[in-house]
């Protein structure tokens, strides 16, 4: 039986030394954690009398023959204690029956993870520990020394920092046996960003960047642009299965997977746009020859592989219309001489196109598809990552 049966609850001191932080896994949401744990409580049951004051220190076989706590952790998926080369148990007992009891154990818990921000995140897990038997009014749990209760070696992670390390305590309640007191064991990783850089954003950025390369190309240069297009939906796609490989199938957006599909989008934009191109070249061509500008026999696949390339010049292109002058009888007339001549700001006044000729325009100039995805696409790509790493970082 506990000390003092059928009194005031026993109160038992806890406190902790984190030995080492094992790993911390995405995938299954947990973390694993070697800590010394010791026990502090009075059993004057155990109280002999000593001249000097020495304690007596015993291993895990006497445990066995007296009340311990039945400490466990809240949230565990696996724990032992260390038994190399025997049990990892330490019993010291006092002349004034204060007994210090130490084990060494390493436990597996859960950690809810938020991966809305993943990879640039943080992290708050907690260790949980709580009497399994005895609830409040048989046993009460408190950190010996508060604060200073916990105590940590020098940690350090593959993936994280470990920002801040504290100890807390609460109560929890059971419907059916009633309130128990619970000791946390809080800590915050901060993931390190720069293993994603590497191995995600930098590959990410080149392969968009590489999609680029097409606005330079030859728009005749169809085997070129078409390949490179595809190499690069593809590399994102192999990219974008790695990452998610390698994380739990969450049912909402992660940061990452917002910067990787717009990447793709990016890049599959781009292969669109040389369709465009493809289909308005192959509109102009077919125009010009109903016209009689372009010979039957004209073949500008074979004049692009001749020299290398398809001139834009030698397209005959319909000028803008001149707007005829407004004669005055005097240059020198200003608008307050002269009430019928309406001031022109020093420009010629146009007539504004519709959507329709905007179309015929770009079919008939489908260069210019290039010339503005040239400017449009990095511009835009800038905006992106500019808000991204604003909002994320």
């Amino acid at each position: 039986m506990r000390p003092g049966f059928g009194g005031a609850a026993i109160p038992v001191g806890i406190d902790v030394q984190v030995e080492s932080i094992d790993s911390i896994s995405e995938v299954n949401m947990d973390f694993t954690m070697t800590l010394y744990l010791r026990h502090y409580w009075k059993d004057e049951r155990l109280a002999f009398p000593s001249r000097n004051n020495q304690s007596r220190t015993f291993d895990s076989r006497l445990v066995k023959k007296i009340w311990v706590p039945d400490v466990f952790f809240v949230h565990s998926k696996r724990s032992f204690i260390h038994d190399t080369t025997m049990e990892n148990i330490m019993l010291r007992v006092y002349p004034d029956g204060n007994i210090l009891y130490s084990v060494r154990v390493t436990v597996t818990a859960l950690c809810s993870m938020d991966f809305s921000s993943f990879p640039l995140d943080t992290q708050n897990c907690s260790l949980e520990l709580e009497s399994y038997a005895y609830n409040e009014n048989d046993l009460m749990l408190y950190w010996k020394n508060g604060n200073d209760s916990l105590r940590t070696d020098e940690i350090v992670l593959s993936q994280f920092f470990i920002e801040h390390f504290h100890a807390s305590s609460g109560l929890a309640f059971y419907s059916s046996t009633g309130w128990y007191n619970r000791l946390f064991i809080n800590f915050i990783l901060r993931r390190h960003i720069f293993f994603f850089m590497l191995q995600t954003y930098f590959p990410t950025m080149l392969m968009v960047v590489l999609s680029w390369v097409s606005f330079w190309i030859d728009r005749r240069a169809v085997p070129a642009r078409v390949s490179l297009g595809i190499t690069t939906v593809l590399t994102m796609s192999t990219i974008i299965t790695g990452v998610s490989s390698s994380m739990p199938q969450v049912s909402y957006v992660k940061a990452v997977d917002i910067y990787l599909w717009t990447s793709f989008l990016f890049v599959f934009l781009s292969v669109i746009e040389y369709a465009a191109v493809n289909y308005c070249t192959t509109l102009e061509e077919m125009r010009k020859m109903k016209r009689g500008k372009i010979p039957s026999t004209f073949n500008a696949s074979q004049a692009m592989a001749f020299d290398g390339c398809f001139h834009d010049n030698d397209m005959e292109l319909t000028p803008f219309s001149r707007v005829a002058p407004t004669p005055t009888s005097d240059p020198l007339t200003t608008p307050t001489q002269n009430p019928d001549i309406r001031p022109t700001e020093g420009t010629r006044l146009r007539r504004q196109r519709s959507v329709r000729e905007n179309v015929d325009l770009l079919v008939s100039n489908s260069y210019m598809i290039d010339s503005y995805s040239r400017l449009a696409f990095p511009l835009s790509y800038l905006l992106f990552n500019t808000i991204y790493w604003s909002l994320y970082s």
